[in-house]
């Protein structure tokens, strides 16, 4: 089964990603797997307080997750897989996607704000000749209808 990777964040263009992954995965018989990368640098603290923000971390993550996982399962009939990962998440993406053979297209969506598209984005497109899969950039401020129609 082909399925489409897409990154978890509290981005606004998230939702967007999140809605072309599971509407070509309905499309096509694929599936989903949304990533969420934590980064290292949130626990640079004492060992028990950086053990426990990573956990509260991983909480709110699931909590992100869930509330994806119902809309795509209601919705699209699409069972979501979530995979957490720490580092930075460009590589962490990278590293997903060597490490799962059935990942078949990389996800994003792109702010459109002035800080452009996205720390990821850019630097996934400096290397695009070079990705294992292919990229899809979903415009942040693409609208649910023309969502629809594209997929």
């Amino acid at each position: 089964m082909r399925k489409f990777l897409v990154l978890l964040d509290d981005s606004r263009e998230c939702l967007n990603a999140m809605r072309f992954a599971a509407m070509r995965a309905e499309n096509t018989g694929g599936g989903v797997i949304i990533l969420s990368v934590i980064a290292p640098e949130e626990f640079n603290h004492w060992i028990g307080v950086g053990d426990l923000m990573r956990e509260e971390a991983r909480e709110r993550i699931e909590a992100h997750f869930e509330v994806f996982a119902k809309w795509m399962r209601d919705k699209h009939k699409i069972e979501p897989e979530l995979v957490v990962r720490e580092g930075e998440a460009a590589d962490e993406l990278l590293d997903q996607v060597r490490e799962d053979s059935e990942i078949g297209v990389i996800v994003l969506g792109a702010g459109s704000g002035k800080k452009g598209p996205g720390p990821v984005i850019t630097q996934l497109t400096r290397s695009a000749g070079t990705l294992p899969v292919p990229l899809t950039i979903v415009p942040g401020e693409l609208s649910k209808e023309r969502l629809e129609a594209v997929t």
